[in-house]
């Protein structure tokens, strides 16, 4: 990680994000923008699941802050970023548009990452890798039924704690990780994927879908999965040499009420 500026912008490699969920309630955009204001990257990678068009063909909500993390990514793409689009199932409405530029956005299916130290990654979303969302969409639906009433509950629920001065905690998250058939699923998922991105020749995968961040090397190959922000606010960073690093703003810098100066190195740790 370069410190860059005396504002305390760190610049990377390449920055793996997913799972922002703009158009819901649920995302932490604010977050995200105070996470964007520190951290850049010669190549950004959106995984998926960017903007949650279920919820919007439902109903729309767009506050200012999800338009301004839009502004905030276009931005970065026109200063010289690489900006790379790959689709997720919730805004799968995008998948016909894979191979075109919008701006100076690219949408691809899936893509071939190379890193600093000569490894090949996939990046993709990963839901085509759930059986689920493959095979019982409606079954899909209604997960996501329960689970946008798990973050409405954890909504009123960390409004409680930052009265009382509590940082951010996910109760949904807490949950899925104490539910057997919740962490089987994860693991399934991981080793499934794991096996498929062999098919492709390469050294790992970079994937979302989730919502747990994580990086491992248990299956053969190594997995990294970049969370999300709307329960974890998590992203992977790439470092000049290669190095893979796993963020977790939720639990740090992004709990803090606001910030004023420069980010602490420590606290990216």
């Amino acid at each position: 990680m370069t410190q860059t500026s005396d504002e305390g912008l760190f610049k990377h490699r390449t920055l793996f994000l997913s799972d922002v969920h703009l158009g819901t309630r649920g995302c932490q955009a604010e977050m995200l923008l105070e996470f964007l204001k520190y951290h850049d990257a010669d190549t950004i990678y959106l995984i998926g699941d960017i903007v949650d068009g279920w919820r919007l063909q439902s109903r729309w909500y767009w506050p200012q802050p999800h338009n301004d993390v839009v502004q905030k990514l276009l931005r970065k793409a026109r200063k010289g970023a690489r900006v790379v689009y790959v689709p997720g199932n919730h805004d799968e409405f995008l998948r016909k548009y894979v191979g075109a530029h919008f701006g100076d956005v690219e949408l691809l299916a899936h893509d071939i990452h190379e890193t600093a130290d000569g490894r090949r990654l996939l990046v993709i979303h990963g839901d085509q890798y759930d059986m689920v969302v493959r095979h019982a969409k409606w079954l899909a639906y209604l997960g996501d039924w329960a689970y946008g009433l798990a973050l409405a509950i954890n909504t009123g629920l960390n409004a409680v704690r930052r009265k009382l001065g509590f940082g951010y905690w996910s109760l949904s998250a807490w949950a899925k990780l104490k539910v057997k058939n919740a962490v089987n699923f994860i693991g399934t998922f991981e080793e499934t994927l794991c096996q498929e991105a062999k098919k492709f020749d390469v050294d790992g995968v970079i994937c979302g879908h989730i919502h747990h961040p994580e990086m491992h090397e248990k299956f053969g190959i190594a997995y990294y999965n970049t969370g999300d922000w709307v329960e974890s606010c998590t992203a992977i960073v790439e470092h000049g040499d290669g190095r893979f690093e796993l963020i977790r703003w939720g639990e740090t810098v992004g709990a803090m009420p606001k910030l004023t100066g420069p980010v602490p190195a420590k606290a990216l740790a």
